[in-house]
């Protein structure tokens, strides 16, 4: 299904992003390119294919590196496992923050600078998704990018800035190009400035150019299009606009259909927000919900950090879930830098048993 990109001799290790003052944004993902999946067949389990609904609604899923999809079998073990355990939704990283291009882009300019790479065949993998009954999204990191920031010769060669109308239209040219592949949904990250100046400044320019990227995006697109934010964009003070990532909830939100905060507690500095996963994962919904009707669909932490201690990661995982779905949040997605959801599928296996768990 997938098709063989690389040799074995390239791995790729990267390490996990901290945020080490401010809430907020998932690691980078410690991966290696591996050897992808053979074409597919018949299902594994010797079920029928089923088709995949089109709804934004409900949603509950994992992220996935196109590092760890390509790995042989990964794909087939990793959708006999979402079915098992009643999840319904799988995001696919298509564009890295490393401006990484995992697919045989049409794009010119991705072709020319060398972003793209294609570590997999996407439209053979979306399909075999869809197939099982799976949500399909795309996640596209956006303007950090380091790749087009060198390309562009932007100082420090990692950002490219949403200001920057080349930097934009690359961007506008690949999300075309992933609804034209078949993605159910388009999930932007890194839709931001850098975080490179003091919470309280002035930053009009930077709101103005983050909503006009969105603003071009919601016209050009027709499938639902979702964001990944700053745990922090969703806490009260964000009204205020005084925040250098150029980020405001109210003002992001009439664009979109789902917001993907990223909720994980280990990335507050707070001790109390650090201690307590249901309470950090609900007070952050009670103050975003409060702020728009955006339905939410938050990032919930399935990685190893900064768990209390006497509690598990799967126990850890289960308060999270707790407070999301007492919440009302609208579906949920689960975050691993390495793809390794081994504990979360422990976790799935402790709620069935209390009689908790996923409700898509």
């Amino acid at each position: 299904m997938l098709r063989k990109t690389l040799g074995s001799t390239l791995w790729l290790t990267l390490g996990l992003l901290l945020l080490f003052f401010r809430p907020a944004i998932a690691p980078a993902p410690i991966q290696a390119p591996i050897e992808p999946p053979p074409e597919e067949g018949t299902s594994p389990t010797g079920e029928e294919p089923v088709t995949a609904p089109a709804d934004f609604h409900g949603k509950v899923g994992i992220h996935l590196s196109f590092y760890a999809l390509a790995k042989l079998g990964f794909a087939e073990e990793i959708a006999d496992k979402l079915r098992a355990f009643g999840l319904n939704a799988v995001v696919i990283c298509v564009k890295d923050m490393h401006g990484t291009v995992g697919y045989e882009s049409g794009i010119p300019l991705a072709r020319e600078i060398g972003a793209a790479v294609p570590y997999l065949a996407l439209p053979e993998l979306i399909e075999f998704f869809q197939s099982r009954g799976l949500y399909v999204i795309a996640r596209q990191v956006l303007f950090y990018d380091p790749i087009l920031s060198k390309y562009l010769g932007y100082p420090g060669g990692k950002w490219v800035y949403p200001s920057d109308e080349r930097a934009v239209a690359y961007n506008l040219a690949i999300a075309r190009e992933l609804e034209a592949l078949g993605f159910d949904e388009i999930q932007f990250d890194y839709i931001r400035f850098p975080d490179d100046g003091e919470i309280g400044g002035a930053y009009p320019e930077r709101y103005a150019a983050v909503n006009s990227f969105l603003r071009r995006a919601r016209e050009l697109l027709t499938i639902p299009l979702s964001i990944d934010l700053f745990g922090r964009v969703l806490w009260p003070w964000n009204r205020e606009k005084k925040d250098p990532i150029g980020q405001c909830l109210e003002e992001m939100a009439p664009y979109v259909d789902v917001i993907s905060p990223m909720l994980y507690p280990s990335h507050y500095v707070e001790p109390e927000l650090k201690a307590n996963p249901y309470r950090t994962v609900r007070l952050a919904l009670v103050h975003g919900m409060s702020r728009v009707e955006v339905p939410f669909r938050p990032y919930l932490q399935a990685f190893d950090m900064d768990i209390p201690p006497g509690m598990t990661l799967p126990e850890y995982i289960l308060a999270q879930v707790r407070a999301a779905e007492e919440m009302g949040s609208d579906g949920y997605l689960f975050w691993n830098p390495r793809s390794d959801y081994s504990a979360l599928w422990e976790a799935l296996r402790l709620s069935r048993g209390s009689g908790a768990g996923p409700r898509p």
